[in-house]
């Protein structure tokens, strides 16, 4: 089932570390690349223990490995601690478009995957990265399989139109 374009929506970005201060600041491990474009994508919509509230990005700078974020209305070290293990997400109508060819991995979420002899692997329900190149995972309800997300080599065509992808994967995989 294709997804309409321009559906808005939310991208995680990264998660809450912790507080970084006394002023109710956050300390975030961003996703994004370089580490301080999250910065970039406000609001915020942080979420944790299934409860959603959107905030606003006031200030923030890379700090040693983290990014550290002033966040409107989180005043207090204690509110922030609260947070640690919560998040990060924007909307996708926030994140800038992509040169042809290049996918946000939400966008990939939910496509029907089938390989050149038509063997359906059912929907890509998450990716994730290794050293060498980012994984998809594709499940039919009874497997799952892990295939390299690598454009020309594994996976020949995505189109978000039509709301599939055909990659070259034995059905045995």
């Amino acid at each position: 089932m294709a997804r309409p374009a321009g559906a808005d929506r939310w991208v995680v970005l990264g998660n809450l570390a912790g507080a970084y201060g006394v002023r109710g600041w956050v300390k975030v491990r961003s996703h994004t690349e370089p580490k301080d474009n999250i910065l970039r994508y406000t609001p915020w919509r942080i979420e944790r223990q299934g409860v959603q509230r959107d905030y606003k990005v006031l200030s923030g700078r890379v700090q040693g490995g983290f990014v550290v974020a002033q966040l409107e209305g989180l005043d207090v070290r204690e509110d922030a601690m609260a947070l640690a293990g919560a998040t990060v997400s924007a909307s996708r109508r926030s994140l800038p478009p992509l040169p042809k060819g290049e996918y946000y991995w939400t966008d990939l979420i939910g496509l029907r995957v089938a390989n050149q002899e038509g063997v359906d692997f059912g929907t890509v329900v998450r990716l994730f990265e290794t050293g060498a190149n980012d994984v998809l995972v594709a499940d039919d309800g009874e497997r799952e399989r892990f295939i390299p997300y690598v454009l020309g080599m594994y996976v020949l065509e995505v189109d978000l139109a039509a709301g599939r992808m055909l990659v070259d994967w034995d059905a045995e995989f």
